[in-house]
């Protein structure tokens, strides 16, 4: 079985260190896939960013 686990943080050293925990709970061959994206946007004048990724594993 498939699965997917998704991680969104407002700092690139954030979504780091949890996609790296994560990773360390799976055993070997589980890992299929990581997608990563970066959003930005403006909010009251200020500069907003949003850290994403999706791990795709074997359960």
């Amino acid at each position: 079985m498939y699965k997917v686990k998704i991680f969104d943080e407002e700092h690139e050293k954030d979504l780091e260190s949890a996609v790296n925990r994560f990773l360390a709970e799976l055993n070997e061959g589980q890992l299929i896939d990581i997608k990563y994206e970066v959003a930005a946007m403006e909010s009251e004048g200020e500069q907003v960013y949003c850290f994403s990724a999706m791990v795709i594993y074997r359960d």
